[in-house]
């Protein structure tokens, strides 16, 4: 067997709930599936002829920019436009996903066995995406109080060797934007302990209240911060492998940071020509396709805070934006064990809470992407069964 590195994270094992929906499939069980992320298989309606710019001459030829084709930054620069914000092209860098924006990131940023720190709950791919960069990730609390709020003792308390912060907003599956006063302390901390800032905001065209902080936080941040965004989110176009840092803080450590990734994009090369000659035809034509997944994801929140009446053992968390939802349920079992009954006796496959690091039990997450008539049915069972 040969000695792979140990900045591999474990994954041979496939965990208790990937097992039971295995054995679910291969029994050929009928499952209504509320973790469902991909709104390609949500049966959200694309136009037709979407794809048309990924097939022009022009990108029969390469001719490599290092920070994306000046057409494509371009582009990403008009789409802020529509929300309030003017960005220079010069300040945008396309990735191929934001998953590689992190990478690059924390490249430029850490060395080898320094820490970013990153919020709990969250997205659960933080600490692979670092540790496959060398890099370690110390959690922060994210309270709920009738809304969900940074712990900001728990972020002062981090390590010395810190080298950036990570916020989400709105946050994967928390659904809470960054208020700003959140965005203020965090900002103060950045500025007295030398962090650098990183605000993914991929959800950030998906509010689901009226009163939705202000976005754009590298554009407008007095530190050294990159936004990151891409197609897959925006658009409902995952497939495509766009995305984007924009920089933002100081100007020295703004060119600073630009130059490193400039140096790290023209590394890899990693995004493709067509997708960047695309990117104007693609971001012209995604308020359509953004507005079916609003309305999609707005109409089973409702649907599910209609549902949950009834339950009074269950709650229905609190969600500013995304895509996601949280249900607070019975502490009657364990989390992992609910979920794997949940999906036995009902069929109907849901998050843990402990999947996005929820540090108390007893929470689920669904996704608010399903067909509606999925969603209401498969709702109703989780609560019902979660009450029972």
């Amino acid at each position: 067997m040969p000695k792979f590195s140990r900045r591999l994270p474990p994954h041979a094992d496939l965990n208790a709930l990937a097992q039971a929906l295995a054995r679910a499939g291969a029994a050929g069980m009928a499952v209504a599936d509320l973790t469902e992320s991909n709104p390609t298989r949500a049966g959200i309606a694309y136009p037709p002829d979407l794809l048309r710019g990924l097939a022009g001459e022009a990108a029969l030829r390469y001719e490599p920019h290092a920070l994306g084709l000046p057409s494509a930054r371009e582009a990403v620069a008009r789409d802020h436009a529509r929300r309030g914000v003017r960005l220079d092209p010069g300040r945008i860098v396309l990735t191929a996903s934001t998953s590689e924006a992190y990478s690059w990131l924390f490249k430029m940023l850490c060395d080898p066995g320094e820490s970013v720190l990153v919020p709990r709950p969250s997205y659960p791919l933080f600490e692979h995406l670092a540790r496959l960069e060398g890099v370690s990730t110390v959690p922060f609390e994210l309270e709920y109080h009738g809304r969900w709020t940074i712990d900001v003792a728990s972020l002062a308390a981090a390590p010395a060797d810190a080298r950036a912060v990570i916020v989400v907003s709105p946050n994967n599956p928390t659904g809470s934007y960054l208020s700003a006063g959140d965005v203020e302390q965090v900002s103060a901390l950045c500025r007295d302990r030398g962090w650098a800032l990183i605000v993914d905001e991929v959800f950030a065209d998906y509010p689901l209240e009226a009163d939705a902080p202000p976005t754009d936080i590298a554009a407008r941040s007095d530190v050294l911060a990159f936004t990151l965004g891409g197609l897959s989110k925006s658009a409902g176009l995952p497939q495509l492998k766009l995305g984007w840092i924009v920089v933002g803080g100081p100007p020295e450590a703004r060119e600073a940071a630009l130059a490193g990734l400039e140096l790290i994009a023209d590394t890899f090369l990693s995004v493709a020509t067509p997708v960047q000659l695309a990117a104007a035809d693609l971001l012209e034509r995604a308020p359509a396709i953004r507005t079916r997944i609003h309305e999609r994801v707005r109409a089973n929140l409702a649907a599910l805070r209609d549902a949950a009446q009834p339950f009074a053992a269950c709650e229905v968390l609190r969600t500013e934006g995304g895509w996601s939802a949280v249900i607070r349920v019975p502490a009657t079992r364990g989390e992992e064990q609910l979920v794997l009954d949940l999906l036995e006796h009902e069929g109907v496959l849901v998050h843990p809470g402990y999947f996005f690091d929820f540090q108390r039990e007893a929470f689920v997450v669904v996704s608010l992407l399903p067909r509606p008539d999925v969603f209401r049915e498969a709702s109703m069972r989780l609560l019902r069964f979660a009450s029972s």
